[in-house]
């Protein structure tokens, strides 16, 4: 296992449930790989990544894991390795694409651990699809409103305008984008690794996941964080300028039980400005619950 790139030598084909389709939902309909591995042997942990990031973010923290746990990574459908269809990659469909992973790799009570807009995936495939958890660890989560940068709107409003950009300009802003996530400050390699998956092709997939972010699919949600039973850990970075740390007190205020972990310095990418008091947090806090 190479630990810098996370090689996700496995798939599994992402196809819109046909119960869903019964119901009278109007969405678009595709097939999709999605790109997944697993490392390490032991009780199973899940990490969820968010936008616009993919498993790359999980490397370290695999690498501490693996030797005690079995560590499944994956990227959403229209991110890093997945495929990026032109149709619906929305935080709906994401939180019933990890329900049919958790089915698919045959689970019965994972540990889950989300990072930004993966927080609401895991919480979508939790309460509204009833997915068992052992327990739930959010690392900066999209949970709460308001959320969505200014960009995001602007986005949201044109979004093909952006899609249209001359590739220079795209990658110019990209590369902007994501290095605000950071409190610390991005390597090169980091910077650009991270950015490659919404380069040439992914152009157009970049626009198109920022702009099917809806409040409306936390909104759904937020009434009903007191269901919540599974042990719970919410970890972020005092330094987040993406989403404030004053949403972590709100979560944990919400989720009764729960327990808070601020890491000091770091900003919202917390897994490249932290990852070794992340790494020990969450080995800790996997341990107490094993």
């Amino acid at each position: 296992m190479s630990v810098e790139t996370l090689p996700l030598g496995e798939s599994f084909t992402w196809r819109y449930p046909e119960s869903l389709q019964r119901q009278g939902h109007q969405r678009q309909s595709y097939d999709a790989e999605i790109r997944w591995d697993c490392f390490g042997e032991g009780p199973p942990v899940i990490l969820c990544h968010g936008t616009p990031w993919s498993s790359f973010v999980w490397r370290r923290i695999v690498h501490e894991l693996a030797p005690h746990w079995s560590v499944y990574v994956w990227d959403m459908v229209g991110y890093g390795r997945s495929d990026k269809p032109d149709g619906d990659v929305s935080l709906r469909t994401q939180g019933e694409l990890l329900a049919a992973l958790i089915e698919e790799w045959k689970l019965e009570t994972p540990h889950v651990v989300a990072h930004d807009v993966g927080g609401a995936v895991a919480l979508r495939s939790h309460l509204l699809h009833a997915t068992p958890f052992a327990s739930l660890t959010m690392i900066d989560v999209v949970a709460l409103r308001p959320w969505g940068s200014p960009f995001f709107k602007l986005v949201a409003e044109h979004a093909d305008v952006f899609a249209s950009l001359p590739p220079n300009l795209h990658r110019v802003l990209v590369r902007e984008y994501i290095s605000g996530a950071s409190h610390q400050g991005l390597a090169a390699d980091v910077l650009d690794a991270l950015v490659e998956p919404w380069i040439d092709a992914g152009q157009a997939a970049f626009y198109r996941q920022i702009a099917q972010a809806d409040e409306r699919f936390t909104a759904e949600l937020e009434g009903r964080f007191g269901e919540i039973k599974i042990p719970t850990l919410i970890v972020w970075g005092t330094n987040d300028e993406w989403i404030p740390v004053d949403r972590a007190d709100r979560l944990a205020a919400a989720i009764a039980g729960s327990r808070k972990h601020l890491i000091r310095g770091a900003g919202h990418l917390v897994q490249e400005d932290a990852p070794a008091e992340l790494a020990r947090v969450l080995a800790e806090w996997l341990h107490t619950h094993r």
